[in-house]
């Protein structure tokens, strides 16, 4: 059987899609509502791979009014005049270098491609001389008005983040680059920039104080993504022909598909999203495999989480206010605004009275990946350890062999390198916590009852496993705080086997002690 559409997995060019009958879920409507609003300078925040070097050809695409690509889209049933607009993109997505000749070497190179079209040959001067230079003669040459699309926008100044004089430097090359954006105001129609991470205005783009930043606005939560309406309505046959290959029922597909790349909410009030990515190299490879992980995971991740001193198992159900999430990068006091910024973390629930949103991990793909990750700056850097590790712990934890478990686990700890062994119990939770996330386990940490804090709630199929871990104390006095606590009270309606586990680690030995206690409930 056939699958109803060719798969654009990792393609971004909007004329080649459209030429060559790729699946292409409409957003149009967005960039119309853009284009009729009144504004000129726009901005949008959102992960990698996310569709934004899409949704920036389609721009591109319609400013030069190229009315055959549009038909049967959106704006192609509402455009009448389809002006022909010259139109200058940047793709800043390959500028990575750590220094600063590096830096303005390829930012020449990107302007240099530009001059060419328009024979431009004199290439002296500064980045705001030569963007006004070229912005001019776009306009002289042609006698319409500019439209400049930059895409990923702060890829430079990614790999110097957590570096911050160095950042400073970078800052100050790229504010001189983005300078004329706002002094060539009047010889330009549209102005649209697309990147991860958020960096304010007066830091990146000078004077530019009239950037529209659509991140966060509800009205344009999905213009990247697939949302689940565009799922079961325009990839209805998709998912039906995807069942059929994975030998799964429909709603069963539907419901596997949701786990794995669903849950992205990018406002206050937003559709469902799911990771475009993914979801279409799920279609093309016919499988249901973590393909956002495996393109890569940035570095400055892990980097910034160890420089903040981040506690990894908080990261479900923070409560946070807006300021504290969507925060700019340079002046964050915490990590929140680049894991959320990133795709790590996503709004889970909004509350209107407190204007307080609770953030999330979003799916099991992202969970998953994300704490495989963090494994090699938080546990060992010994990919192979690791990888062993896992699979014995995760078969004693199918059946449901606690104890064997807990040996491998002592085992595993025990070989820790010295840099990386626990120092605290708060350290030492964040290793249990990010190896059983890894190896996808059910668990939570910091569990709030009406009587105290359970430490971590691990469950399985058939068993929950409360957990009290001490640090240097006693494995008994775990267990008696749990049954003091009543801590089993909570989970007692669920149905499941109940066992209560006492564990003590021993910072001379580097790993838990033997003597840890487990009893039925």
């Amino acid at each position: 059987m056939e699958a109803p559409h060719r798969y654009p997995a990792g393609k971004t060019v909007f004329p080649q899609m459209r030429q060559d009958n790729f699946l292409y879920v409409d957003k149009t409507r967005y960039i119309w509502d853009m284009v009729t609003s009144g504004g000129s300078y726009w901005f949008l925040s959102r992960p990698r791979r996310f569709g934004k070097t899409l949704l920036v050809s389609t721009m591109q695409a319609y400013f030069e009014g190229r009315r055959e690509l549009f038909q049967g889209l959106y704006i192609g049933e509402r455009e009448t005049e389809w002006r022909h607009s010259p139109v200058l993109r940047f793709d800043l997505s390959a500028v990575k270098a750590t220094g600063i000749q590096g830096l303005k070497e390829t930012l020449g190179f990107v302007l240099e491609s530009q001059e060419r079209v328009y024979g431009i040959s004199a290439t002296e001067g500064s980045f705001s001389v030569r963007m006004s230079r070229l912005i001019e003669a776009a306009y002289q040459q042609t006698g319409e008005q500019v439209v400049v699309l930059v895409d990923e926008y702060d890829s430079p100044l990614l790999p110097v983040l957590n570096d911050p004089e160095m950042l400073r430097k970078f800052r100050e090359v790229m504010r001189d680059f983005y300078a004329p954006l706002k002094a060539e105001e009047g010889l330009l129609r549209f102005v649209f920039l697309t990147g991860i991470t958020k960096f304010s205005q007066l830091s990146i783009f000078s004077e530019l104080n009239n950037l529209n930043n659509v991140s966060m606005l509800p009205q344009y939560a999905g213009i990247c993504g697939i949302t689940a309406e565009e799922l079961e309505s325009d990839m209805a046959p998709d998912v039906d022909w995807l069942a059929g290959q994975l030998g799964m029922s429909r709603d069963q597909t539907m419901a596997a598909l949701r786990e794995k790349y669903d849950g992205y909410h990018f406002a206050k009030r937003s559709p469902d999203v799911y990771n475009p990515y993914s979801l279409v190299l799920s279609l093309q490879n016919r499988d249901l495999g973590s393909w956002w992980f495996g393109s890569g995971t940035p570095a400055v991740l892990a980097d910034t989480l160890k420089r903040f001193d981040f506690d990894v198992p908080s990261l479900e159900g923070l409560q946070v206010q807006e300021v504290d999430f969507d925060a700019p990068t340079e002046q964050m006091t915490s990590p929140m605004p680049l894991l959320y910024q990133s795709g790590y973390l996503t709004i889970k629930g909004y509350d209107s009275e407190l204007d307080l949103y609770t953030l999330g991990v979003p799916n099991a793909e992202v969970e998953e990946g994300l704490y495989r990750a963090l494994l090699p700056s938080y546990v060992t850097p010994n990919a192979l350890s690791s990888s062993g590790f896992l699979i014995s712990f995760v078969k004693a934890l199918r059946g449901d062999d606690i104890e064997a478990a807990l040996r491998e686990l002592r085992s595993f700890l025990a070989g820790i390198p010295y840099d990386l062994a626990a120092k605290d119990e708060k350290a030492f939770q964040a290793q249990l916590f990010i190896l059983l996330k890894t190896v996808g386990a059910r668990i939570d940490t910091e569990v709030r009852t009406a009587t105290g804090r359970i430490d971590a709630v691990l469950e399985t199929r058939t068993t929950i496993f409360v957990l009290e871990l001490k640090y240097d104390g006693s494995a008994r006095d775990a267990l008696e705080q749990i049954d003091s606590k009543g801590y089993l009270v909570p989970f007692q309606a669920s149905g499941k086997k109940l066992v209560k586990v006492g564990v003590n680690y021993s910072s001379a030995e580097r790993t838990i002690e033997e003597g840890w206690l487990v009893e039925e409930a």
